[in-house]
């Protein structure tokens, strides 16, 4: 089997290893901590990403990027360490890329821009049906090496 072609484009953005920097996070005592971390995307497989974030040493986040033929659409499956598992729909285009998730809990989103080795982000969360948004926290991968 050759490795799935429509992944091509998401593989050219995460493959390969990172520093994460996540600050504003709305849950902390003191929004304005600045946590770093590292992340490394490779193949699983032909037909899959694996995305692994570690802050402080410890793995936090696991995100698997797929395609759902039926429609025609980026998905990632979400893990971190307190066990929430989550399925969101990616969309990519020539400088950003967009997270989201309309589940009956709340919705996610997570807004990216690309710039060269860097990617900042900033994910918000919806408790009303996204209606009015609340920041989650900002995110920065940036390529190491």
């Amino acid at each position: 089997m050759n490795r799935n072609t429509d992944l091509k484009r998401v593989a050219e953005i995460f493959v390969g290893e990172w520093t994460v920097t996540i600050t504003n996070m709305w849950w902390l005592e003191d929004p304005s901590t600045v946590t770093t971390g590292t992340a490394r995307c490779d193949w699983l497989g032909d037909s899959f990403l694996l995305l692994q974030v570690e802050f402080e040493g410890e793995p936090t986040w696991d995100l698997v990027f797929g395609r759902s033929d039926a429609r025609n659409q980026f998905v990632v499956l979400y893990n971190d360490e307190r066990g929430v598992q989550r399925v969101f729909d990616l969309t990519i285009d020539d400088d950003s890329w967009v997270m989201s998730r309309t589940d009956p809990d709340f919705h996610q989103r997570l807004l990216a821009s690309i710039e060269g080795g860097r990617m900042v982000g900033e994910a918000d969360a919806s408790d009303d049906r996204g209606d009015t948004w609340r920041k989650d926290f900002d995110l920065i991968f940036e390529r190491a090496g």
